[in-house]
């Protein structure tokens, strides 16, 4: 039984994706809320606490590897947007290695990281396939990866934007797939990736001054964070995929 995604395609080529991407970097970025990364990070610790060699895969602007490398992880990225790459600020902690590289050929040899990270970032890959068999690849035999993909029967995700709008949300990226819980597990594991559990990312409460001024000004987001521990996991709206190697 394969996986069964919804597509949505802007780009013809993955040259074309790559040209997109750099144009976005240097328009606008694509960013989360610090909070955002904060979960994250704390699902990170209790799945493969520190210290240990961090890959982020697809890392943007470096985002959460700021974080990370300040919990005591010793992380690099990489990305194939060099107008992403040039934007990382370290904001006043040491330098993060940084590697232009599609994921779906990753330059590392075997075995070379305790720890992956792939932040909502698999689902815009040409071949995502390709992406998860090189992020089996590179972790160590016990090692961890990470990894945050969108349900397609999010509740308050693509179900409620559909309810509204008769469609599923387009992010405006190059290439968006959506697929539900069971279809992603199964890309995971049919190319090395056993997951051990799944957890639901609604919206995270405010960690931050900044998140919490964002939240107050848009009170109806403080009641989803409020709900979000009820929400099936088949119907959460991001799906958190804390795998092993097969």
């Amino acid at each position: 039984m394969s996986w069964y995604p919804i597509e949505i395609r802007h780009t013809p080529t993955e040259v074309a994706e790559q040209a997109a991407y750099d144009t976005i970097y240097r328009d606008r970025g694509l960013h989360q809320r610090d909070s955002l990364y904060l979960w994250f990070l704390d699902l990170v610790r209790r799945a493969s606490p520190p210290p240990g060699r961090l890959l982020d895969v697809s890392c943007g602007e470096g985002d959460f590897l700021r974080f990370a490398q300040r919990a005591g992880y010793e992380g690099m990225g990489i990305d194939f947007s060099v107008a992403a790459l040039h934007q990382l600020d370290p904001r006043g902690g040491a330098a993060i290695p940084l590697a232009a590289s599609n994921a779906q050929r990753l330059p590392f040899a075997d075995h070379a990281f305790d720890l992956v990270t792939n932040i909502g970032s698999l689902e815009h890959y040409f071949a995502p396939e390709e992406g998860v068999r090189e992020m089996a690849r590179v972790l160590r035999p016990g090692g961890t990866a990470v990894v945050l993909l969108p349900n397609a029967f999010g509740l308050f995700g693509n179900i409620w934007h559909v309810l509204r709008h008769g469609e599923v949300f387009d992010d405006g990226q190059p290439l968006q797939r959506y697929a539900s819980r069971g279809s992603w597990q199964r890309l995971l594991a049919d190319h090395g990736l056993r997951t051990q559990r799944v957890v639901v990312l609604e919206r995270p409460l405010p960690r931050t001054n900044a998140d919490w001024q964002w939240m107050l000004r848009r009170p109806h987001t403080f009641v989803r964070s409020i709900i979000a521990p009820l929400v099936p996991i088949n119907l959460g709206d991001l799906l958190v995929f804390v795998c092993t190697p097969a």
